[in-house]
């Protein structure tokens, strides 16, 4: 895999999922703590960056009131604004300080729902920098890594996704997705493999 046209996209590593007193950290701590997702993250873009792969960092945020999503009475969403989460300016909303941030990733902001590339510039940041393989990290499994995940492949990237590197709200939906749904847009690969497949010769 040629890092000079790879991309690792981090969904959401952001402290109302990554960090203690996070709304949603609570859901998903035990998932993460289970595959050590959040030290097998910041692994593989400390060492994936060194190689040449562009980093980008996708958040989520929205603004007082949460006028962007529609009233729902079900679904992620309105948990999401039923707890208050990811709201422009709150500790929640920062990202991790888990993972690096270095003068050359990539922040792409915009996103407002469960598709990385729906409402923000993510595919035009890709092609304007070559990127053939997408490679994606970060939260919800089997919500917006999956949402991405569909949506890069349909869009004809080559699409990795990191399932070492992602977390959901029970073993069970993690299971699922990583074995059921996520192999029908991606391949599923363990950190260590991606990290091997950059550097082989």
């Amino acid at each position: 895999m040629n890092p000079n046209a790879t991309a690792l996209v981090l969904i959401e590593f952001q402290n109302d999922f990554t960090t203690a007193g996070g709304v949603f950290h609570d859901a998903v701590k035990d998932v993460m703590h289970q595959s050590d997702m959040l030290a097998n993250t910041a692994t593989t873009v400390q060492q994936a960056r060194a190689l040449g792969v562009k980093i980008i960092h996708l958040p989520i945020q929205f603004a007082e009131g949460y006028p962007e999503l529609t009233k729902r009475d079900y679904g992620i969403l309105k948990g999401v604004a039923d707890g208050a989460a990811f709201l422009s300016g709150s500790w929640g909303a920062e990202m991790t300080e888990a993972i690096s941030h270095e003068p050359g990733d990539i922040l792409v902001e915009g996103k407002r729902g469960l598709d990385g590339f729906a409402t923000t510039g993510l595919d035009l940041v890709l092609r304007n920098n070559g990127i053939q393989n997408l490679v994606v990290a970060g939260f919800l499994t089997n919500c917006c890594v999956e949402g991405t995940v569909r949506s890069g492949y349909e869009k004809g990237y080559n699409v990795v996704t990191l399932t070492d590197c992602t977390a959901t709200f029970t073993d069970e939906q993690q299971h699922a997705a990583e074995s059921f749904t996520l192999p029908m847009f991606s391949q599923t690969l363990q950190h260590t493999a991606f990290l091997k497949a950059l550097s082989a010769p």
